[in-house]
């Protein structure tokens, strides 16, 4: 087949990977070698190749991969043929599966999905339950274990921690009795029904025969899994991703998968990413030279036609002060002397508790910054009372919900009351919402605290047609659930003041004009709005471009940004690699974080450390991480901050001098 004209502009391997459709293909794509380019222009190519574009599946990680993703296909191929494609992250795939076919594993259709708020609350309940308000199992621990096995396919064992396996057990148990999923639930239980019902996984492998996933050494077993089971006979698999870049093995990343990857697909097309676009090649030469201590990776050589660029600096500081004072005040200067953007400089770090200094500094220095990360919009209070209403709406057995609802705002409900009805619906089997219209609880209320739980299952009765309809503008439902529930008095009452009363109105703003926009792009029923905000809170899916400033970030953080000027800070023995790494084995990991740090530099970058630091007041002595001693010293320029700071003072003097000879001169 001759190749298209998708394909031209791409280097030589870019285009080999790019042009083979067919079978199963390994991409192995370095960092900054354009791999986004390479996936989409092979959605284009196969597009125009004549493969039907609803037979396409693209599936990423994180909700702003995917719509970047489809924002540039869509430019690329045919407006009809763009509408057919199908880019996701593995859980919207997941929901879009189950779906279809979650009652063939005895749910309804019409489940709810618990993030991760929900599952703390239903966690919570079950703890008290089970073991009484004394117990100090920790609620987020527990749900972290349970993630965990979920995500190994392993229930917790007795002999582990018996009240933690009961809790697992209640908790699966719970979540099915309310019609409900978690995340991990979303991955296991789409396996579950391709693995047990042919007819399902038939289905779903004739509807999408071309596969391709992102970030592939970012995937977990089950990940693997589901791809395994919807790649049909033809097995047209395509992933693209780079085991150097392997850093989430502590979230349950298998690097095993892209290592391994001809023993799930056997004689794959394999096609190597070399040519970098970011990075100069000095700073790519010493990532190389650090990389190559992994014993167990795929080899591949970074290089760039970009020049050799400036030398590496390593500059060793007294302490934590110095070291985040001597940062910020290189950045002030290059900024004034280089006419650059604050934009243009990152300080990346190993632990997100590095940053607390650098913030300080950059403040004293008036520097504008942003840390990346930060509460999501959707996990902050006033947005979770009002989608634990429409949640609730739509689906009145959703516990989790009911309660948050019938005390946000208080509805003459108290807490003995809840807890009775609580009580009722363990012993009875039921939801609270049943055991709230059960005669034998509310014969055991007084008549002022029965109207008032009547008032309020008559309440979500009124809602629940209306938001259950698609055509429904649950914008406008919002609006007018807010006035009733007198919803912005509300946080008047509760806010401590002022500012932080006007924060939370306007996120409440904020989020009905998000309902308009959601609306204005065809998302249509309020059950598909809920969906995609539940899926917005999958994995860590910060906007990373929120904010102005320069950039504050952990290394985890930075995996796919990239700026002109960085630094990495606190490169000690103990911090990078991790103190931890080596009870749990996992050094190389630790030096695929160094190694993505390296690599997001463009022009410039100087790794600190530090030979002091404080710790509970105490200064207590640090060394160079041992990383140092595995990069090629070619590279490198060894400084002390002593020498360096002479050095600064020497040309101040001198351009002090300079300035007073020309003031001189000019008078």
């Amino acid at each position: 087949m001759p190749p298209s004209s998708a394909l031209k502009g791409l280097n030589p391997a870019q285009r080999e990977a790019a042009a083979q459709i067919r079978g199963p293909v390994l991409i192995l794509a370095g960092a900054g070698t354009g791999k986004t380019r390479v996936i989409t222009t092979r959605i284009s190519h196969m597009v125009g190749s004549g493969i039907p574009a609803r037979e396409i599946l693209a599936v990423t990680f994180t909700n702003k991969a995917a719509t970047e993703m489809r924002e540039r296909v869509s430019t690329m191929v045919p407006k009809a043929a763009a509408k057919d494609l199908t880019i996701s992250t593995f859980h919207s795939l997941c929901v879009r599966i189950l779906r279809s076919c979650i009652d063939k594993l005895g749910y309804k259709k019409n489940f709810t999905i618990y993030t991760q708020s929900d599952q703390l609350g239903l966690i919570r309940k079950i703890i008290v339950r089970k073991a009484g308000k004394e117990e100090n199992l920790d609620a987020k621990n527990a749900q972290m274990m349970i993630s965990t096995a979920k995500n190994k396919g392993r229930p917790i064992a007795d002999s582990e921690d018996a009240l933690i396996a009961d809790v697992f057990r209640a908790y699966q148990q719970e979540l099915k009795q309310l019609n409900a999923v978690d995340f991990d639930d979303l991955l296991l239980l789409a396996v579950r029904a391709l693995e047990e019902h042919p007819d399902a996984r038939a289905f779903w492998q004739s509807r999408f025969r071309y596969l391709m996933v992102d970030e592939f050494q970012d995937t977990n077993s089950l990940q693997m899994n589901l791809l395994r089971l919807l790649s049909g006979p033809e097995k047209n698999v395509c992933v693209v991703g780079d085991d150097d870049q392997s850093i989430y093995g502590w979230r349950g990343a298998e690097i095993s998968n892209i290592l391994d990857f001809e023993r799930f697909f056997p004689n794959p097309k394999v096609v190597k990413l070399e040519e970098n676009y970011r990075s100069t090649n000095i700073i790519l030469k010493l990532a190389n030279s650090l990389i190559r201590h992994n014993r167990h990776r795929r080899e591949k050589t970074l290089w760039s036609s970009k020049g050799e660029g400036e030398t590496v600096r390593v500059i060793a500081m007294p302490d934590a002060e110095t070291e985040a004072e001597m940062v910020v005040n290189e950045i002030v200067d290059a900024r004034r002397l280089e006419n650059r953007k604050w934009e243009d400089f990152a300080i990346l770090f190993r632990m997100n508790t590095q940053s607390r200094i650098f913030e300080e500094a950059l403040r004293r220095s008036e520097v504008p910054y942003k840390v990346i990360g930060g509460q999501s919009f959707y996990e902050r209070r006033e947005v979770k009372d009002l989608l634990a209403y429409l949640c609730l709406f739509l689906n009145p057995d959703d516990d989790i919900s009911l309660l948050r609802a019938i005390s946000s705002p208080p509805r003459g409900i108290g807490a003995g009351t809840v807890e009775a009805a609580t009580q009722f619906s363990i012993e009875h089997q039921i939801s609270i919402h049943e055991a709230l219209q059960h005669p034998g609880y509310l014969d055991s209320l007084s008549t002022k605290a029965r109207g008032a739980v009547e008032r309020f299952v008559e309440f979500v009765a009124r809602y629940h047609d209306p938001a259950s309809t698609d055509s429904t503008n649950y914008a406008l439902l919002t609006e007018e659930l807010i006035k009733e529930l007198d919803y912005n008095d509300y946080l008047r009452r509760t806010c401590k003041d002022e500012n932080e009363t006007d924060n939370r109105q306007r996120n409440v703003r904020e989020m009905i004009e998000g309902m308009y926009g959601a609306l204005a792009r065809g998302k249509r029923g309020l059950r598909a709005y809920l969906d995609s905000v539940a899926l917005m809170q999958d994995r860590d899916d910060d906007d990373k471009e929120q904010g102005w400033g320069v950039s504050l970030i952990t290394m985890h953080a930075a995996k796919g940004l990239e700026f002109p000027v960085c630094n990495i800070v606190g490169v000690e023995e103990g911090v990078l690699p991790h103190s931890r790494s080596v009870q749990e084995g996992t050094r190389d990991e630790e030096r695929r974080l160094l190694y993505v740090g390296i690599t997001r530099a463009q022009e410039r970058l100087t790794l600190t450390w530090c030979r002091a630091r404080k710790r509970y007041g105490d200064r207590m002595p640090c060394v160079q991480s041992s990383f140092f001693k595995e990069m090629d010293p070619a590279h490198l320029e060894i400084l002390n901050y002593e020498d360096l700071a002479g050095r600064q003072a020497t040309e101040e003097v001198a351009e002090d001098y300079f300035a007073r000879i020309k003031a001189l001169l000019a008078g």
